[in-house]
């Protein structure tokens, strides 16, 4: 079968391509005929000092590097494909901190501490309060809507309950929730030149976040509540959290947890618009596998990386200790082998093997049940308070190198 025909220079982590689309049609020529392929870059340009990274579009190939951490390391360049250029080598270090950017066993150490607070009784109870917070959500957009109805269902609706979620779970107090919205939103943007945002003011933001996370850790070991952050830094030398590994943990919940389930949420809703027949099913039925069938479609991380530990072989391409591996979780939950009719918004699809939450292994989402329960709660109260809504324009897509992100979707509720 003939190499696919990408046009020269074509990359799948170029922000302006994504700030655009997802380049479905390309990961479609890729798993057909080239399923691991060799993607060139300019020197530098990523943030990485190498010619470029293997595009891994096969559901059971990124599922095979997820699960094989021995092969296929998150630390030796972190699991971000994509930085700006003028990132220096010294501030991609500082991010193997985060549990994201860990391998076994020191990844394994840290998750078996924080997963304490994400256990089904710990979702559960925030359950309640969440499902009061998605009503109050969708009435205030509904009372601030413009005379004709319209409002920005991202700023409104989308941004609020992650972040309310997030600061639910770690004890943010009410005032300080604003900030932790912007700092996460500063941390991602710095591709998007609308948001005039540079890797040092990301930086800034990230050491932000950890100062407020390690003051947040501080309070609690001096005097400790009944919450999630008295649990996991109550006692370093008994196999709690460091006050430093907490604020890294609290980055990785702003962006992991805040910035994907919005996108999701997000992108949630104008499928639904777009696809009015799901819409209507979803408001009579609410089936319990709309939540996993819009991560699926949504994919909000586009892709993550891993680095080859030793000479291996994947998809039939013999890859080398050190090269850059991009595992397209977009390409991989649009996959015809795995899903049928893959490219249909089906919210009763059923088994749905996506890999919306990491491809399994040690790096599976750690908070996929309290994505699912937000995703849930709100279209529950979107369903029940905004029926007729529908959509004013075109989603404003982020301008992003792994992010499925949209920034502006306006929405109305009155009739047309």
């Amino acid at each position: 079968m003939p190499c696919p025909a990408l046009p020269d220079g074509f990359d799948f982590t170029d922000p302006d391509l994504l700030q655009d689309r997802v380049p479905y049609p390309e990961f479609a020529q890729l798993r057909q005929s080239e399923p691991v392929r060799w993607i060139p870059q300019e020197r530098g340009i990523t943030g990485y000092d190498d010619e470029g990274y293997w595009a891994v579009t096969r559901h059971a190939d990124v599922k095979f590097v997820s699960t094989h951490p021995e092969l296929y390391s998150s630390n030796t360049n972190t699991a971000v494909i994509r930085f700006n250029s003028s990132i220096q080598r010294d501030q991609i270090e500082v991010q193997k901190l985060i549990m994201l950017n860990m391998d076994p066993p020191e990844h394994t150490r840290v998750r078996q501490i924080v997963q304490r607070g994400f256990t089904p009784r710990a979702i559960r109870s925030l359950e309640d309060v969440l499902r009061r917070r998605a009503r109050d959500i969708v009435a205030t957009a509904l009372q601030q809507a413009g005379p004709d109805g319209s409002f920005d269902f991202v700023e409104n609706v989308a941004v609020e309950l992650p972040l309310q979620a997030i600061a639910e779970l770690i004890g943010v107090e009410q005032k300080d929730r604003s900030k932790v919205f912007d700092w996460s939103n500063k941390m991602v943007a710095y591709d998007d030149p609308e948001y005039a945002i540079t890797e040092e003011i990301g930086a800034e933001a990230a050491m932000e976040i950890v100062g407020y996370a390690m003051n947040l850790a501080a309070e609690r070991k001096q005097c400790p509540a009944k919450d999630i952050v008295s649990q996991l830094v109550a006692a370093e030398d008994e196999g709690n959290l460091s006050s430093d590994e907490f604020g890294f943990f609290v980055i990785l919940l702003a962006v992991a947890g805040n910035e994907t389930t919005r996108n999701a949420i997000t992108h949630g809703m104008h499928a639904f618009l777009t696809h009015p027949d799901q819409w209507e099913r979803y408001k009579r039925e609410r089936p319990g596998t709309t939540a996993e069938e819009i991560v699926r479609w949504a994919t909000p991380v586009v892709s993550f990386q891993r680095t080859a530990t030793q000479d291996t072989e994947l998809g039939g391409q013999k890859i080398k200790a050190g090269d850059r591996v991009g595992i397209f979780y977009s390409s991989a939950n649009h996959d015809p082998e795995v899903f049928d009719d893959p490219d249909s918004f089906d919210i009763t699809r059923d088994p749905n093997p996506h890999l919306g939450f990491g491809g399994g292994g040690p790096h599976f989402c750690l908070g996929k049940s309290l994505a699912i329960l937000e995703i849930d709660l709100i279209f529950n109260a979107i369903a029940d308070a905004m029926p007729g809504l529908r959509l004013v324009g075109d989603p404003r897509r982020l301008r992003a190198a792994w992010l499925n992100g949209v920034k502006e979707l306006q929405v109305s509720t009155a009739a047309e």
